[in-house]
């Protein structure tokens, strides 16, 4: 008898136990504050980490556009193997989209636009124009073209160009 009585109070503990677990309404205001405090700790090491992602896809995207074999590098060459030459600076990346008045029109030698769109449209990722100088200065028997990246600032560490420092 006695081990069944022992039996029936440890089923009673179980089972007020379990009542007592499933009739809570909410949550203690420790348990809040622990999820808030964790929540908030994830946030710190992921929002940075996701805003820099943003920035390095930036820069791939304008290095894509003004590198060796971007976009727009190809478009110059282009222009070169038609005309017989690179744009000259005052010509610019304007001779992708307009004959320049060095160019005869009679000749046939220009077989642009070489690019779609205007020059206006023609920016980084950042909404700046991007910058050409030919002959350039890095590349002297071709040409420079940089963005002045995230900054808009020429000269500064965060541009982005066609060529490797010296």
């Amino acid at each position: 008898m006695r081990n069944r009585t022992q039996r029936d109070s440890f089923a009673r503990r179980r089972t007020m136990g379990r009542r007592s677990l499933l009739s809570r309404k909410g949550f203690t205001l420790i348990e809040v504050l622990m999820v808030t405090a964790i929540l908030a700790l994830l946030a710190a090491f992921a929002v940075p980490a996701l805003l820099n992602q943003g920035l390095t896809a930036q820069n791939q995207l304008c290095q894509a556009a003004v590198g060796r074999n971007g976009v727009i590098a190809k478009q110059l060459k282009q222009y070169r193997f038609d005309v017989g030459r690179f744009p000259d600076t005052d010509e610019g990346l304007q001779a992708l989209y307009e004959i320049p008045d060095s160019v005869d029109e009679e000749s046939g030698k220009w077989k642009g636009p070489y690019m779609e769109g205007s020059l206006e449209e023609l920016q980084d990722p950042w909404k700046n124009p991007f910058e050409y100088r030919s002959p350039g200065e890095y590349n002297e028997k071709s040409f420079d073209i940089w963005s002045v990246g995230p900054d808009g600032e020429d000269g500064t560490d965060d541009d982005v160009t066609n060529w490797t420092e010296r």
